[in-house]
C-alpha cells in the first residue's frame, strides 16, 4: 500500500491541483484506475504482466547500452590505444 499523497496549497489552488495530478500520474494511480475499470481474466493478467516485464527488461538493456557507449574512446589524433595488449619490445 502506498502512502497518502500530500500537496502544499499556498493560495493557488490550480497549481496545487496540477501538482497533485502530476504526483498521481507518477505513482501510476491513473493507470491503475483505468485497469480496474473492467474485470481482467487471470490469463490476461499474466499476459499483461509478462509483457510489462519484457518492456522493462528491454528498457534496462537500452539504458545499459547508452551508458556503455558514453565511455571515453581513444582519440583519432594518435592517442595511445590501450585496448590492445602490447607484447614487450620487438626485435
Amino acid at each position: 500500500m502506498t502512502s497518502p499523497l500530500e500537496v502544499d496549497v499556498n493560495g493557488d489552488i490550480e497549481k496545487a491541483f496540477k501538482n497533485l495530478k502530476k504526483k498521481m500520474a507518477f505513482e501510476g494511480i491513473f493507470k491503475e484506475l483505468k485497469r480496474r475499470r473492467y474485470y481482467e481474466k487471470p490469463s490476461e493478467e499474466k499476459k499483461r504482466k509478462k509483457e510489462e516485464a519484457e518492456r522493462r527488461r528491454l528498457k534496462k538493456i537500452r539504458r545499459m547500452n547508452v551508458s556503455s557507449s558514453r565511455v571515453r574512446k581513444p582519440s583519432a589524433r594518435g592517442g595511445k590505444d590501450f585496448s590492445r595488449e602490447e607484447s614487450g619490445p620487438e626485435a
